[in-house]
């Protein structure tokens, strides 16, 4: 593979992180361990200390938690608004569909720097769904699910939230970003208007092929994301019997007519290959898609800017985006 690069070393903070931590055996974990290794993952996510790695939300937005309300279920949602005095005062701000990555752990919370940020500066509502995690008993099509039905349910529900129903984009990481390609090929299909997409380190390839990609020998080991947490991914993701391709973005036969798309990729990720494959697709097909590459930049840096210098710019480039997308 040749001698490493300055571009494909990761961040010396990152460096330390992976040096100081130990990789669990994925392929052997039972699903008791793996649901005691996601409680005490999503912990630290959730804690003070964290923020230093997380980093601090805009105190230009407020936080809650709140539920959605759904047929079947009740999907908790983390809520960002301006505060008051911040363009956020009146109703029928833009709505910003968010979906935390992560797969088998993770949590809205570890998304608050960069969708307090939106909030604050679009100014605009941001919805990050706490999408059901993978185990044993809940497949990717559960989370894809949780994501689809937030979106409907909040621009279904406008006026109460407070949101414009013609000011719509989603906005993804990871499996997030998964998650609401989907559900931007459902919202063109069902006639529910979007106006941009958003999709960040995306992994949207789970058939087999999604393993033959240059990225994914390259990176396979990298501190933030392996090939083996992939393995362990792809077969809770799409269990026996299941085809693979109705969760892959990818291979949905029609991507015309969707949103337009920003595609952000970290170069040091397994997933790279994923993102600008998607990204010549959208546009082949006929739909918008800019693809931005952050040389040096890993796996899910979006969530950790305490550590990867460059997620203040993507940051800065997604509001960007955004606003220009999202304006009257």
């Amino acid at each position: 593979m040749g001698e490493v690069t300055a571009t494909e070393r990761p961040p010396l903070g990152i460096r330390l992180m992976n040096a100081l931590g130990k990789e669990p055996d994925w392929l052997t974990m039972t699903a008791g361990e793996l649901v005691a290794l996601r409680d005490a993952v999503n912990r630290k996510r959730s804690s003070r200390l964290a923020r230093l790695i997380t980093g601090f939300p805009d105190r230009g937005a407020t936080i809650r938690w709140q539920e959605v309300a759904l047929p079947d279920r009740r999907l908790r949602v983390r809520v960002y608004r301006p505060s008051p005095g911040r363009g956020g005062d009146g109703a029928g701000l833009p709505l910003v569909l968010h979906v935390h990555g992560g797969g088998f752990v993770g949590t809205a919370v570890q998304s608050d720097w960069v969708n307090s940020h939106l909030a604050a500066r679009l100014p605009a509502v941001v919805v990050s769904v706490e999408h059901r995690l993978l185990d044993q008993e809940t497949p990717l099509s559960a989370a894809v699910d949780d994501g689809w039905d937030a979106l409907r349910h909040v621009v279904g529900h406008a006026g109460q939230w407070g949101v414009d129903p013609a000011r719509v984009a989603v906005f993804g990481e990871s499996t997030g970003s998964l998650v609401t390609a989907l559900a931007a090929i459902r919202a063109r299909e069902s006639g529910l208007p979007l106006r941009a997409q958003v999709l960040v380190n995306a992994a949207v390839d789970l058939t087999s092929a999604g393993f033959e990609h240059a990225s994914m020998s390259r990176h396979a080991h990298s501190p933030t994301l392996t090939m083996t947490q992939m393995r362990l991914f792809q077969r809770l993701a799409v269990p026996p019997g299941t085809d693979p391709r109705t969760v892959s973005p990818l291979y949905a036969d029609d991507l015309g007519g969707l949103a337009p798309a920003l595609v952000v990729v970290p170069t040091i990720d397994p997933v790279a290959d994923h993102g600008r494959c998607y990204a010549e697709r959208l546009r082949a097909a006929g739909t918008p898609a800019r693809l931005t590459e952050y040389p040096g930049a890993t796996h899910a840096f979006l969530s950790m800017p305490g550590v990867v210098p460059q997620a203040k710019a993507a940051r800065a480039e997604i509001a960007e985006f955004l606003q220009g997308a999202l304006a009257r």
